[in-house]
């Protein structure tokens, strides 16, 4: 069994997976759209990625505000949260984002990723972050 992390962003989802043990999460890669709105490809490759995987449970980042109040993009994960459980059959536990930007960019300082790299890669290391916090705090 392998759990799946996810960061929704206006354009673009980060994507991480667990290892089998659910100890670590490992980005995977970052699922791209032209438009907000237009989740069919989207929610495609997350189902290859599924089934590819053998992922029996998705962690998505839920943007709350610092006092956790809902965010204006709260609603829209919440959203994208249904879609992929009717399409995919899989439990989607929303998980609080807050800080995962600022520890994925520690991650790509710590790395040595600069300038322009750094939009290649925060998405798939903040899904990292999600799910990594999830992993860990089941344990405890």
């Amino acid at each position: 069994m392998r759990i799946m992390g996810l960061d929704y962003g206006s354009r673009t989802v980060g994507v991480a997976l667990s290892d089998e043990l659910l100890l670590t999460a490992q980005g995977k890669e970052i699922i791209r759209r032209k438009e907000e709105n237009k989740l069919r490809r989207t929610l495609a490759r997350i189902e290859e990625l599924i089934t590819t995987y053998g992922v029996e449970k998705i962690v998505l980042g839920l943007p709350v505000n610092m006092d956790m109040t809902p965010s204006e993009r709260s609603q829209l994960c919440l959203e994208f949260k249904d879609r992929i459980e009717r399409r995919t059959e899989i439990p989607v536990i929303m998980w609080d984002e807050r800080l995962t930007t600022v520890a994925a960019d520690e991650i790509m300082d710590e790395l040595g990723i600069k300038g322009r790299e750094r939009k290649e890669y925060v998405d798939m290391i903040a899904a990292q972050v999600i799910l990594q916090d999830y992993l860990d705090n089941r344990k405890e």
